[in-house]
Formats: C-alpha cells, sequence, structure tokens
C-alpha cells in the first residue's frame, strides 16, 4: 500500500519529497548519485523538470460500507483511517479517535474490500 508522493525518473518510480525546484528520490537500493541516508534508504536530489511525472498516491478501501484509507499491515489485519467525515458513523464502527475528527481501526483483512490507489 502506498501513501506519499511518487516520482518518476529515467523510468523507475521513487518515493519522493518534494524541496523547492528540486524532488527528493528515496531508493532501498542506491545507484549514481544516491548518497545514504539510513540503513536500507539512499536519497538523490533531483530538479522538477527532469522527471517524466509526480504525483501523490494512497491506497483507499472499503470497510463495512464505509470509506477508509488503508494505512498499513499487519499479518492478516489492515489498520484503516476512516474518510467519511461522520463522527455518528466513526463511533457506530467501533473506530478509535486518533486524533480531532480523525478515527482508525485495526480490522481483519479478509472483511476489506475494494483496495486501489487514489492519485491526487
Amino acid at each position: 500500500m502506498r501513501d506519499g508522493y511518487i516520482a518518476r525518473w529515467k523510468g523507475a518510480e521513487y518515493d519522493s519529497s518534494p524541496d523547492g525546484a528540486h524532488v527528493r528520490l528515496y531508493s532501498p537500493t542506491g545507484g549514481d548519485g544516491f548518497v545514504q541516508v539510513a540503513e536500507g534508504r539512499y536519497r538523490r536530489g533531483v530538479p522538477i523538470g527532469e522527471l517524466e511525472d509526480f504525483f501523490y498516491v494512497r491506497t483507499v478501501c472499503t470497510w463495512r460500507g464505509e470509506p477508509f484509507l488503508l494505512l498499513g499491515a499487519s499479518g492478516d489485519w489492515y489498520r484503516l483511517e476512516y474518510r467519511g467525515g461522520r463522527a455518528d458513523t466513526a463511533r457506530s464502527l467501533g473506530l478509535e479517535p486518533y486524533d480531532n475528527g480523525v478515527y482508525q481501526i485495526w480490522a481483519p483483512a479478509e472483511e476489506v474490500t475494494d483496495i486501489s490507489e487514489q492519485y491526487l
């Protein structure tokens, strides 16, 4: 499941983050011009004009008929964040308040449907 900026550069897709007129590309393996910033994480800055594509992606799904973001997975469970914007519905589903107006839950993976990526 993806959630964040993606840049396509020289035919490959990278997790990325905007940085003014440049974009920081992140790779688990490194390569030409990439610098290691952590174990298994390499970074390279590229002018935004060199990118083939740049977009934001998030993974969405449905649970018990309501819209959610798919945030993560652990075994046969998915971490979901409610997108419906109705506190009464969130409470009726037994969702956990995570922040003001934000509700999350661990749900069995077999109950989660309509998983897809949404490009923004």
